[in-house]
């Protein structure tokens, strides 16, 4: 059994930065049913744009909280 959590992300080009060149180590973000939840950075870096990151994404883990996969939706 997987779980699977939805989130928002508006990073502008600055912060979005420090997250690509490893300056940042970890994203922390409220879910959209109002859970805080901690990744590594890396995770995000291929959503990286001219503006930042923006958009709806979905985190999800298994059954022993290991990261399976991050995707914008």
């Amino acid at each position: 059994m997987t779980t699977e959590l939805k989130f928002r992300l508006d990073i502008s080009r600055k912060q979005a930065l420090r997250y690509y060149q490893g300056k940042a180590r970890v994203v922390v973000v409220t879910t959209t049913i109002g859970q805080k939840l901690q990744f590594p950075a890396e995770q995000i870096r291929a959503f990286v744009s001219e503006d930042g990151i923006q958009g709806e994404f979905s985190i999800r883990f298994d059954n022993n909280n290991k990261l399976i996969g991050l995707k914008r939706v």
